[in-house]
C-alpha cells in the first residue's frame, strides 16, 4: 500500500498553541478590552452627566473601577499567553498592521 498519498498533519504543541493563540484568544482578548473600555467610559460619561447626584455618582465610580480591573485582567492574559509561548520555545517578533507573528509559523 503506498502512504505517500496520504498527507500527514506535522504540528507540535508550539503551532497548535500559535493557532489557538491567533483564532481564538487573541480576538476574545480584543473584544473583552474594548468591552471594558466602554464599560469604564459609561462609568466616566455617567459621573460626569450627574455632578448633584451621590448615588449616581458612586455606582458610576464602581462602573470605572470595574472596567479598569477587567482591562488589568485582559493585559495580565495578554502577558500569561507571552510567557507560556516563550517557555514552549516561540515568542511574538513582529506586529504589522496590528497582526501578531508568533515566530515564522505564520
Amino acid at each position: 500500500m503506498n502512504f505517500y498519498l496520504i498527507p500527514k498533519a506535522e504540528a507540535t504543541i508550539t503551532t497548535l498553541m500559535a493557532k489557538v493563540d491567533e483564532v481564538i484568544i487573541n480576538p476574545l482578548i480584543i473584544f473583552l478590552f474594548a468591552l471594558a473600555i466602554v464599560y469604564f467610559l459609561y462609568g466616566l460619561v455617567r459621573y460626569l452627566m450627574s455632578p448633584d447626584n451621590e448615588e449616581m455618582k458612586k455606582d458610576s465610580k464602581q462602573h470605572m473601577i470595574w472596567g479598569v480591573f477587567g482591562m488589568f485582567i485582559m493585559v495580565a492574559v495578554f502577558g500569561i499567553l507571552n510567557i507560556v509561548l516563550k517557555t514552549l520555545g516561540e515568542d511574538r517578533i513582529k506586529i504589522d498592521n496590528g497582526s501578531y507573528e508568533v515566530g515564522n509559523l505564520k
